[in-house]
């Protein structure tokens, strides 16, 4: 019996910096496609290193960018990643034993190991941040949201015991810059969806994200590093909340 296929959709934007090592943690993949959105860097040149698989379109939002590449894919089962992520060696392996198997469940999730200033950041919430990622073609897609979209399978949903290595934040700039542009499509995605926002979401909210990191969930136990993380996260949370502020007073006016 012939071992299912497997594609891997890696979706990107001037990710020339951290996209080959995420490739390269998935060059033993059957099918291997990248999503490009007119990147300005080297991405594309990088991404045709590894597959001629490499399709260049214009950006159309999260989850629609990524239910594209699902759509390209041939394989038996996807594995979906962000350019900033890594499959471990002993995540391929256990998602090798997947495959051999061919299930038993329509799709996995993995527990990501989040990475900060070079260190695994293993409180505050932030591991074991299970994520849905590998599924059997045509079970799942990505749910419409303008920013941390989802997975939806049909089907029953287990859990792989290897880690998916994220290197997201490359340092508080890299942060700051990234939590602008989600915070901006969160902000507009509250609004359309009718919430209230008060004038409390400006101070509750980010308060209790920050205590929710850093005291409940032991983000003091990962030092620096646990601090500035919380502190951070809240203040994602309070642009978040001024900025749909800002937009439901434009709309009274």
């Amino acid at each position: 019996m012939t071992r299912p296929r497997l594609s891997v959709v890696v979706v990107t934007l001037n990710e020339e910096e951290r996209l080959r090592s995420c490739l390269e943690s998935v060059a033993w993949a059957d099918e291997l496609i990248v999503v490009d959105a007119e990147s300005q860097d080297k991405s594309v040149q990088i991404a045709r290193e590894f597959t001629d698989r490499v399709i260049v379109r214009p950006w159309p939002g999260f989850a629609a960018q990524k239910n594209f590449g699902l759509a390209e894919a041939g394989g038996d089962w996807i594995l979906s990643l962000d350019a900033d992520e890594q499959v471990s060696p002993e995540l391929r392996d256990e998602i090798t034993r997947v495959l051999a198997a061919d299930g038993p469940h329509d799709g996995y999730r993995a527990p990501r190991r989040n990475i900060f200033w070079g260190r695994w950041i293993r409180h505050g919430g932030l591991w074991p941040d299970w994520q849905l990622r590998l599924f059997k073609r045509g079970r799942a897609w990505f749910g419409e949201r303008a920013v941390h979209e989802s997975v939806a399978v049909t089907g029953s949903v287990g859990r792989l015991e290897a880690p998916l290595v994220h290197r997201s934040y490359r340092d508080v700039s890299d942060f700051l810059a990234r939590a602008d542009r989600y915070s901006t499509l969160a902000a507009e995605e509250w609004v359309r969806s009718g919430t209230r926002v008060r004038v409390s979401d400006l101070l509750l909210r980010p308060a209790g994200r920050f205590l929710s990191m850093y005291v409940l969930k032991g983000g003091c136990l990962d030092g620096r590093r646990g601090f500035l993380l919380a502190t951070l996260y809240a203040y994602y949370v309070f642009i978040r909340s001024a900025k749909a502020w800002e937009l439901r007073e434009k709309d009274r006016h």
